[in-house]
């Protein structure tokens, strides 16, 4: 691996919808991962919504991803926006017929799973980091969501 390929690496890595690249040439290797993007173990498309199964791994199934929080309403009022870390599409619940992980008015506590986004046929669950309530859900299963895109406004508790 030259110099200049693996600046064009990285440069094509940080542009892209990826959360980590392992590239391996058989003489040297490069492990690219951004900041806060997994956290433990992933999951095939299959295990979870529209894949034919219903958690197949586990609750433990699936990328974790840290939560993107920003203020949300009056710099006073204590509301919170949680954010998508990727561009993915939203499920709300780990299968078709199943429940949603949370509503509006649900109480989570710190790991509890809000959602599922998926991306690149892996199932990413977006856990809570903070014990919280949801206050309204942005997005709706199915939907494709943006990166920063809002979807929970919650306040923490």
């Amino acid at each position: 691996m030259t110099e200049q390929f693996i600046l064009t690496l990285i440069d094509k890595f940080a542009a892209a919808d990826m959360a980590e690249l392992k590239f391996d040439d058989g003489g040297a290797s490069l492990s690219l991962r951004k900041e806060g993007a997994f956290i433990r173990g992933s999951a095939p498309a299959s295990a979870v919504p529209g894949g034919g199964a219903s958690a197949a791994g586990g609750p433990d199934a699936g990328v974790r991803l840290r939560l993107p929080v920003s203020p949300g309403g009056p710099a006073d009022s204590g509301l919170e926006n949680i954010t998508s870390p990727i561009v993915a599409t939203f499920y709300a619940a780990p299968g078709p017929d199943a429940p949603p992980f949370v509503k509006a008015g649900s109480e989570v506590k710190a790991g509890d799973t809000l959602c599922i986004l998926e991306a690149m046929k892996m199932m990413n669950h977006l856990e809570a980091e903070f014990d919280c309530r949801i206050l309204s859900v942005k997005a709706a299963p199915g939907d494709l969501v943006e990166y920063g895109q809002i979807l929970f406004e919650v306040k923490r508790i």
